[in-house]
């Protein structure tokens, strides 16, 4: 039987996950309840739609002139793409004999296994999103501890795993300095990380929510100002 991977959508010219120009696949479901995601349409783990590994590469192989000459290539993203890292496997495998660059945009969520470690083997680069460095405060920002995530980390520096780290700014939320001071001195002890990133929050997924008929509880909160991006910038090293 054909291995079919379920798929919320894809983006063409993605510049903003990954170096280069990227094809980014967004993978459905996903098991964290963040409070500020913007793609809340991707949670259901039967949504989307059923593709299969030719169909995706068909896709990919039309943008290959611009992601070889940006030094781009292919993201994966979601929802969690970790849900579905045996479909995940077969793709990436076939991407390498192709030349693609393969990039996993991941929170880490999930407890490491067999099926997640031989999919790393074919991974150039991991988007690692910690959700938040104290567990208390993870567990009340997306339902689950950061447990799994800052274990996901780790593996990655001992196997060599090159990784840029991406926090989401939320004022009142993950912008406490001694936070990101801790959060500093967590990322301080990897070794393979390239880049830390800092994502600015937005509201720009509320509708999404009132679509769906759900509470946005953050509907309230604000974007940071350039002076907190800055000062949590300054924290980080970045």
């Amino acid at each position: 039987m054909e291995n079919m991977g379920r798929i919320h959508s894809f983006e063409s010219f993605g510049t903003v996950d990954g170096p280069g120009i990227r094809f980014v696949i967004f993978m459905q479901g996903c098991p964290l309840k963040c409070k500020y995601c913007h793609n809340r349409d991707t949670w259901d783990f039967s949504g989307g739609a059923e593709y299969s590994i030719d169909s995706i590469i068909q896709k990919a192989m039309r943008l290959k002139p611009y992601m070889k000459t940006s030094g781009g290539g292919i993201t994966v993203s979601g929802g969690e793409p970790l849900l579905q890292s045996e479909f995940l496997i077969e793709l990436f495998k076939k991407l390498k004999t192709l030349n693609f660059h393969t990039t996993l945009d991941t929170s880490g969520s999930l407890p490491l296994n067999d099926s997640i470690k031989e999919l790393l083997q074919y991974t150039d680069l991991v988007l690692l999103d910690i959700k938040h460095i104290r567990n208390e405060k993870c567990i009340d920002l997306t339902g689950a501890p950061n447990t799994n995530t800052l274990n996901f980390a780790t593996y990655l520096s001992n196997q060599h795993i090159p990784m840029w780290i991406r926090q989401v700014l939320i004022p009142g939320f993950t912008d406490d300095e001694n936070d990101l001071k801790l959060l500093k001195n967590f990322i301080s002890q990897l070794k393979t990380v390239e880049k830390v990133e800092i994502l600015p929050y937005h509201n720009l997924g509320k509708f999404k929510w009132e679509q769906l008929g759900l509470t946005y509880e953050l509907k309230n909160v604000p974007s940071p100002t350039a002076e907190q991006i800055q000062t949590a910038k300054n924290i980080l090293g970045i």
